[in-house]
């Protein structure tokens, strides 16, 4: 028998806000890059069965510009387990024939995790399974102004700038926006990803942490997107939250 998710209308693309890792382990009596690590097996989880249902863009936001105000030790542990999980993450996608690609800036990061970001993408360039986007030293609102200024380096007029140009001048040219962004950890905002994108995503909150964020938890939000009447530009569709 056929599993009921594969026989709704999936969303192109998912977007992923990862909250809850820190307030995890601090319900556990763990220290906070504990809840990282057990976050990040999550995120392994979800991608893969993401892709399983062939959902063909999933862009996971893992480290924002506001982070870099969390204490030194634990900026340092999320660098830490991102280059290992990079390293696993890659023979994955390479086996899985997943392309890999960067929102962000790079300014400020560490050569080392530089250098693995830049394997990364271009290792995986030519796959065409799925593409995983990794968020990582991204801000929406510095990306919007990253954009702005690639456009003023153009010499434009102004009447020839419009939304395509701004869309191609995103750390996200040539991706197709969000259908579904999915926040866990009880929040209900966006916190300042893909501002621009999400013009006309479906947004579905759930109070689960991010650790414990798992399959059943995901087809229930799939679930949830594949009720709504989708309206671009007429009235809004039904929030369902969980």
């Amino acid at each position: 028998m056929n599993s009921p998710i594969t026989e709704i209308t999936l969303p192109q693309h998912v977007a992923i806000i990862m909250d809850g890792n820190g307030r995890w382990a601090a319900k556990k009596g763990l220290p906070r890059i504990a809840g990282h690590k057990k976050g990040a097996i999550s995120a392994r989880r979800v991608v893969e069965s993401l892709i399983d249902y062939k959902v063909a863009y999933i862009t996971l936001y893992v480290f924002s510009t506001e982070n870099w105000n969390r204490p030194a030790v634990e900026i340092q542990g999320l660098f830490e387990l991102l280059e290992a999980n990079l390293n696993m993450g890659l023979k994955i996608a390479r086996e899985k024939k997943i392309r890999i690609l960067h929102l962000g800036s790079s300014q400020g990061l560490p050569e080392n995790i530089q250098d693995k970001i830049n394997e990364a993408v271009n290792s995986t360039s030519r796959n065409q399974r799925a593409t995983l986007l990794l968020a990582f030293n991204y801000g929406g609102r510095g990306e919007i102004v990253e954009a702005i200024r690639r456009i003023v380096g153009l010499g434009l007029q102004q009447e020839d700038i419009d939304e395509g140009v701004v869309n191609d001048n995103l750390y996200s040219a040539g991706v197709p926006d969000p259908d579904l962004i999915i926040r866990t950890g009880g929040e209900k905002r966006i916190s300042n990803f893909l501002l621009w994108q999400a013009a006309y995503a479906e947004i579905y909150f759930t109070t689960v942490l991010w650790p414990d964020f798992n399959k059943r938890r995901l087809d229930k939000a799939l679930l949830a997107y594949s009720k709504r009447q989708r309206r671009f530009g007429g009235l809004s569709s039904e929030r369902v939250e969980s």
